[in-house]
């Protein structure tokens, strides 16, 4: 053996001894937590809560630094200029492996750009209709679409939310023809169906849920595989007439690209203690969403598995940017 390849291996074998070192005394700074939507909505709540937490067992405070706009792609942005140390985390929604079909171009690649941590938690949407509805089924829903395509219409939270997207799998997956109508959000579209402006909404169930529990609205079906333990009797879109169909508001934290495997690690086990403190399980069953806890590598290649399913819907139903 060379002098210089005992050099590599003797460099090689530091750089990894100074990086387990520096996992095991990570953080000693606070660690900055983006977020790509406003304070307030369910991403925040799942930041906040989950920072929380993280400072209990850091003893340091992460920063929560919420960067709105673009569909996640202003925050995203920040997030890939950052140094790989894990000191800036980005916890996206389900939109983030979608953008490269809804966006024109992109400032980063979707999967090269990024490192994958963990998926952390998911939670269904819920097709809806009014109390005085004369559908009581989803099956009733999909006869009625297609005796008379177009003729009926669904609410939405805007172009290329999950509400959307869920509503365009259906129609999709069960070949059927129904307009889908934007609003300024969840909330709007839920009062457009109490009021009969609109037959059906698609909501996710932290939007939802409050409406269902006190009568104004009746969920006729939830988008996930597995009914939810929110809602235990009400059936799922798979189990109404359209097998196969998944569909659910997911969230998940990345770090930029190359970050050290031990880092990475760590982040995963921190959150997946995390998701296991009171406080964040019971904020987590108020938004209707189960914790999950991933691995790196299950949590990359459930986002390929996205964008591989959702890639032929959105082409389909030409979802854009706007």
């Amino acid at each position: 053996m060379s002098f210089k390849t005992i050099g590599r291996a003797l460099a090689a074998a530091a750089l990894m001894m100074a990086t387990a070192a520096q996992a095991e005394t990570f953080p000693s700074k606070p660690v900055h937590i983006l977020v790509p939507y406003a304070a307030g909505g369910a991403v925040d709540v799942l930041a906040r809560t989950l920072g929380q937490s993280l400072a209990k067992s850091w003893g340091q405070q992460p920063v929560i630094d919420n960067r709105p706009g673009a569909g996640g792609v202003i925050a995203s942005q920040a997030l890939v200029q950052s140094a790989p140390d894990g000191y800036t985390l980005i916890l996206v929604a389900s939109g983030h492996p979608l953008n490269q079909f809804i966006y024109p171009s992109l400032p980063y690649d979707t999967f090269r750009d990024f490192t994958a941590i963990t998926e952390v938690a998911s939670s269904p949407l819920a097709l809806v209709v009014s109390k005085t509805s004369p559908y009581k089924t989803l099956e009733d829903v999909l006869a009625a679409a297609r005796k008379e395509p177009d003729a009926l219409s669904y609410g939405m939270s805007g172009n290329g939310t999950s509400a959307h997207l869920a509503g365009e799998l259906l129609k999709y997956m069960a070949k059927v023809k129904i307009v889908a109508v934007p609003y300024k959000g969840g909330a709007p579209a839920l009062t457009a169906v109490i009021a009969g402006d609109i037959p059906l909404s698609l909501n996710p169930l932290a939007e939802a849920i409050g409406q269902i529990d006190g009568g104004a609205v009746r969920a006729l079906a939830v988008t996930s595989a597995a009914r939810s333990k929110a809602l235990p009797n009400v059936p799922t879109v798979a189990e109404s007439g359209v097998p196969g169909y998944d569909v659910s508001v997911w969230w998940g934290f990345l770090g930029p690209a190359k970050m050290p495997p031990e880092i990475v690690a760590r982040l995963q086990a921190d959150l997946k203690t995390a998701l296991q403190d009171p406080t964040v399980v019971a904020t987590l069953d108020k938004l209707g969403a189960t914790p999950l806890g991933s691995t790196a590598s299950e949590f990359d290649a459930y986002m390929h598995a996205e964008a591989t399913k959702w890639e032929p819907v959105l082409k389909a139903a030409n979802v854009r940017a706007q």
